[in-house]
């Protein structure tokens, strides 16, 4: 087999695919009413270190089995008032998800970032434009547990090799004791 093989050999001598698990329930913690700090750097890519913060709160949706899902952000801070849905889809052949999200000003979706659940982070990456350059959009969700997640959005204008972040949240489940 050459280096560029992405299968392994079994031991009847056939080559196998390593198994995919199925994520469709990785945003399932998730589910359920959060409250959000949200901060936003104001000027990305620009060398500004001016960031505005906000509060408010997120509800997700369960939709089809947990297969898909609803999040509505509302938030107010020092640059007035954020109003974001996002639509997660997760793909069963593909075994990713798509986020999807829109605000309130534009009344459009964004382009979706695709990615994947490994190890308990998730990872979604994208590519758009940004002041007329090509760039990359990551967006990372990470210190999961049953009450509390954290989410962060970079963006790279140089292929990926450095990243600046430009968004994060941290989400406390409400009602937690």
């Amino acid at each position: 087999m050459g280096a560029g093989d992405v299968f392994a050999q079994t031991g009847a001598g056939k080559a196998t695919a390593p198994a995919q698990r199925d994520g469709q329930h990785d945003f399932d913690f998730h589910i359920g009413t959060w409250k959000t700090h949200v901060k936003r750097l104001l000027h990305p890519l620009s060398g500004s270190q001016a960031w505005a913060e906000y509060d408010g709160t997120t509800v997700v949706s369960k939709v089809w089995d947990g297969r898909a899902n609803l999040v509505e952000l509302e938030a107010d801070g020092s640059a007035g008032h954020l109003e974001l849905l996002s639509l997660r889809l997760y793909n069963p052949q593909a075994h990713q998800w798509s986020l999807n999200v829109a605000s309130s000003k534009g009344g459009t979706l964004g382009t979706p970032t695709i990615g994947e659940f490994k190890n308990g982070r998730g990872e979604f990456i994208d590519q758009e434009t940004f002041n007329d350059r090509a760039i990359l959009v990551r967006f990372v969700i990470s210190d999961i547990t049953a009450d509390s997640c954290h989410f962060e959005q970079a963006f790279s204008d140089d292929g990926g090799k450095t990243w600046e972040v430009n968004w994060v949240a941290t989400d406390v489940r409400v009602g937690v004791k």
